[in-house]
């Protein structure tokens, strides 16, 4: 009788915790931030008792459903600004409830990184992840990725690159822990990195987030390639992409899947007017 008395209690506790929360905020708020306010993961674990694993799963599956209600009013092109820190704050407590749980790395690794450009903090997260999943390839290939494109800190790339090959013997990630990782170029990595992402990817709201920032990446590298041509030809860099369709160097004309135009910066850097964004993210 006693133990019934305290599961009920317990509960009670957990929906006081959670449930509560989630309904009174959502009720005030508009669709863009209704994502809830929930507890430290701390208090929750409280709350949770012996379901942390269920409510972890919760928690992820409220941000998937989210995201994908997000990517496909961008389809039907109605622009609804993301509420990236909600986002984050609930998958950090869903790891730290489950830190087995592979669906808040990957989710987060495709918000928190892209999206929100927090590379560390998604570091952090994959750092404590590692010591968990130790037998997870795709934690120390996602913290490598983190550290060579976006960080170009080549020595840690190599580190934790070094450490996805000895967990799977896969020759890519062999040949990334040493100079080839470097020399081969940002894009043609990121491309690389996003195909694997996009193989793997469970969630379709995922995989079409993917699959258009690697079809930008895709023209990058058209142009880039497009870009080489006409200096070696030339001796000198072109003055526009266009320059680069008007002389036959590159045909069609590249299309950025974000709706921006493709241009080269002052370094002639190929750039987009998109930032490789959609308009509600990049605002």
């Amino acid at each position: 009788m006693r133990k019934n008395v305290l599961i009920l209690m317990a509960a009670v506790f957990a929906y006081v915790l959670l449930i509560q929360p989630f309904v009174s905020s959502m009720g005030a708020k508009p669709f863009a931030v209704k994502l809830g306010v929930i507890p430290r993961a701390e208090a929750i674990k409280i709350g949770a008792a012996d379901h942390k694993q269920s409510v972890a799963a919760y928690l992820v599956f409220k941000v998937m459903v989210y995201f994908g209600t997000l990517v496909e009013k961008a389809e039907n092109k109605v622009e609804i600004p993301p509420d990236y820190p909600a986002m984050s704050r609930i998958l950090h407590s869903s790891v730290k409830l489950d830190p087995y749980n592979m669906d808040a790395y990957y989710f987060a690794q495709a918000i928190l990184v892209w999206d929100v450009k927090q590379i560390k903090l998604a570091n952090d997260l994959l750092e404590y992840g590692m010591k968990y999943r130790t037998w997870d390839f795709y934690l120390p290939f996602f913290a490598g990725f983190n550290n060579a494109y976006f960080l170009k800190d080549y020595e840690r790339a190599a580190q934790y690159y070094k450490r996805a090959g000895e967990l799977t013997g896969d020759e890519l990630h062999v040949n990334l822990a040493g100079r080839y990782m470097y020399e081969a170029g940002r894009t043609d990595l990121a491309i690389a990195y996003l195909s694997a992402m996009v193989k793997s990817a469970k969630n379709d709201a995922i995989r079409k987030s993917f699959n258009k920032r690697l079809e930008a990446l895709k023209e990058v590298r058209r142009i880039q390639q497009a870009k080489q041509e006409y200096f070696n030809k030339t001796g000198k860099l072109p003055a526009s992409v266009e320059e680069l369709v008007e002389k036959a160097f590159i045909s069609p004309l590249p299309r950025d899947p974000y709706g921006g135009t493709f241009y080269f910066d002052d370094k002639g850097e190929v750039r987009s007017t998109s930032n490789f964004a959609s308009k509600s993210a990049a605002n």
